[in-house]
């Protein structure tokens, strides 16, 4: 079975993304989102940073070793099917885990930027890695799931994205495009056309074991209008890039670590997993 309806077709030599705001037909990546607030910080570190950025941006985008469609054919990347072939594997702990689907995270209970997308519970999150951290309780709750994630080259992030009914995300672009974004489809309710995500000017609908590989970059929406929930495996992995783009790259994201994002992301996860954990142990082991 397909994984995607796309609405308007890529063609085989995809034009370069860009940058500037110039006349042309090829897809376009820009630092903001018209009507979304941008996801400032007043520090003087972050304001360096963000200028870094830009120069490395375009480094990534003339530098691409795979081009920079928004949404890429998952043939190109070998390791998607032997993903794809294990995914009942990863769903089984997808199952366990949403047994204490109320207690997991809105997303931007972890990361407070997201509120410019995001400010009800209608999107969670249960993290493996992510923000430069690993989360060895969540791991051992997911080990399967952890082992097939090791498959892929250059992994950052990797969470159970849970979508409620009615959930919708507006139009935005994502803060760097030194990653690439992998959706496995887990529990992906029907009517199909009702779920879906906007990258550029191709929408796509997932199907549950199949992957959907894209750059988000590209100003992207997500919608779930059944009355069911959708799940994905949520994965960011480094863009395929060729030198000097994939040192400065490598570099650049050792940095990130260091600035207020990152770090309050990270001192959030570990809060929220404290008090997760707990609360699991106060279950079963319940005072007398």
């Amino acid at each position: 079975m397909q994984l995607m309806t796309l609405q308007s077709e890529m063609s085989r030599d995809e034009p370069q993304g860009r940058l500037d705001d110039s006349p042309s037909d090829a897809p376009r990546q820009r630092f903001a989102t018209q009507g979304i607030a941008p996801m400032t910080r007043p520090s003087g570190i972050t304001r360096l940073f963000m200028g870094i950025v830009g120069f490395a941006e375009r480094l990534n985008l003339k530098y691409a070793k795979l081009g920079n469609p928004p949404v890429y054919d998952t043939a190109i990347f070998p390791w998607v099917r032997e993903i794809e072939a294990e995914w009942r594997l990863i769903r089984a702990e997808l199952d366990k885990v949403l047994a204490r689907k109320s207690d997991l995270p809105a997303f931007q209970e972890i990361s407070t930027d997201v509120r410019t997308i995001s400010k009800d519970a209608g999107w969670k999150t249960f993290f493996l890695a992510g923000f430069g951290l690993k989360s060895d309780q969540n791991i051992r709750q997911c080990p399967e799931t952890w082992r097939i994630a090791q498959r892929i080259p250059g992994l950052k992030t990797v969470m159970f994205s849970v979508f409620e009914p009615g959930k919708r995300l507006p139009p935005h672009r994502g803060p760097y495009n030194g990653f690439l974004r992998l959706h496995l489809g887990l529990i992906v309710p029907e009517p199909r056309d009702k779920v879906g995500i906007r990258v550029g000017d191709q929408v796509c609908h997932w199907s549950e074991g199949k992957a959907l590989v894209f750059d988000d970059a590209y100003e992207h929406e997500a919608w779930n209008e059944t009355d069911r929930t959708r799940v994905v495996l949520f994965v960011d992995f480094l863009k395929p890039l060729r030198f000097p783009a994939n040192l400065v790259n490598r570099v650049l994201l050792r940095l990130a670590l260091f600035t207020p994002f990152v770090r309050e992301s990270t001192d959030n996860h570990r809060a929220w997993e404290k008090r997760f954990y707990a609360e699991a142990e106060a279950l079963r082991n319940p005072r007398q």
